[in-house]
């Protein structure tokens, strides 16, 4: 242990947690992380990993600490840290140990500090007040898209150069296996507020189509509790949360993705849709117009009457569906697992120099 200097360390506590967008970012990423750079052992630790993602690992966890959750990564995590040398670390999720400074940071995007009434009070108050900190005492912050890095920027008055960007992309998994589509309208995200579930339900109830609507999420207790109607038209389906398996068979008989989000640092599923052949409707709003580009068709999020003509447009276009098809499996080249590893495998070893 007397030369834990030598090896960098990965907070991988978000093992403890369901596999969702940020934990996906974190789990890619980690999966394609050499054993060692700059002659240093990556080495990954965590509380106590959920059973169900052990399978998705091909990586080695040294579960240490006695704490869960924050205590474990503000108590367990920095003194590990402390009494092995002070090495550096990696954090893909999350606040990370707060007053650590010989650390990487990543931060999907700041929508807790400009819309707190989106989420738990427990949740927003906790961000609020330690990510500024986590952020100041962190030697590069590593964000997902252009838009994130500059709200980063104007928010916490931090330089650019501190702040670096490393996409989302989709898993090699997520491809077109020329299903029958079906006239099925989809969306996945969680049940929480910023997704805009309500607006997009509302959309579709004054359609005049035979389309099912089929909702893939569940509710995240870090979220503010979020009040649907509609739940008792048979032509609306929540599945709740589904396996990636299900989830690819889904976006490969939906005919059309919607996802009008009102806030987004990245928004993965989109990308997932298209890598599957699904034409895809997003909002017009934060990052979207720049990882999504032409490749979709824009609604106004919170006009539901963009969200109607934005669904009814590709319902009854089918060259349109086709053309957005195409443009999606153009677009999802620009974003790579294997690149963004490559980008991370470069921002540690600029910071080992």
């Amino acid at each position: 242990m007397q030369n834990m200097p030598n090896k960098i360390i990965v907070n991988t506590r978000f093992l403890t947690q369901p596999i969702t967008g940020v934990q996906r970012f974190a789990l890619e990423l980690c999966n394609r992380l050499p054993n060692r750079l700059e002659g240093k052992r990556i080495v990954f630790v965590c509380p106590k990993l959920l059973k169900s993602n052990k399978e998705k690992i091909n990586f080695k966890v040294s579960e240490i600490g006695k704490f869960e959750g924050n205590l474990w990564e503000q108590i367990d995590l920095p003194f590990y840290l402390k009494r092995n040398g002070n090495p550096l670390l990696i954090n893909l999720v999350g606040i990370g140990p707060v007053f650590y400074s010989n650390k990487i940071t990543t931060l999907h995007d700041l929508a807790f500090k400009h819309f707190p009434e989106w989420f738990s009070w427990s949740f927003q108050k906790s961000y609020n007040l330690m990510i500024p900190k986590s952020l100041r005492h962190s030697r590069y912050i590593v964000t997902v898209s252009e838009y994130v890095k500059l709200d980063i920027h104007k928010t916490y008055n931090i330089d650019l150069s501190k702040i670096k960007v490393i996409h989302n992309a989709t898993s090699n998994k997520f491809k077109n296996l020329n299903l029958i589509r079906e006239n099925i309208i989809l969306t996945v995200s969680s049940i929480e507020p910023r997704k805009n579930l309500s607006r997009i339900i509302t959309a579709f109830k004054s359609l005049d189509t035979d389309y099912k609507l089929i909702i893939v999420g569940k509710k995240n207790s870090s979220f503010a509790d979020t009040e649907l109607g509609g739940v008792e038209d048979s032509n609306i389906i929540f599945t709740g949360y589904l396996t990636d398996e299900e989830l690819i068979e889904l976006y490969n008989k939906a005919r059309i993705f919607i996802y009008a989000s009102l806030f987004e640092g990245f928004g993965i599923p989109p990308l997932e849709a298209q890598a599957c052949g699904c034409s895809c409707i997003v909002s017009r709003i934060t990052c979207l117009p720049e990882i999504y580009k032409d490749s979709v068709t824009y609604c106004d999020p919170l006009d539901v009457g963009s969200i109607r003509v934005a669904l009814n447009n590709l319902i009854l276009d089918k060259n349109k569906r086709q053309e957005l098809q195409q443009k999606g499996f153009k677009n999802i080249e620009r974003f790579s697992w294997n690149y963004s590893a490559e980008k991370l495998r470069n921002l540690i070893e600029i910071d080992m120099q």
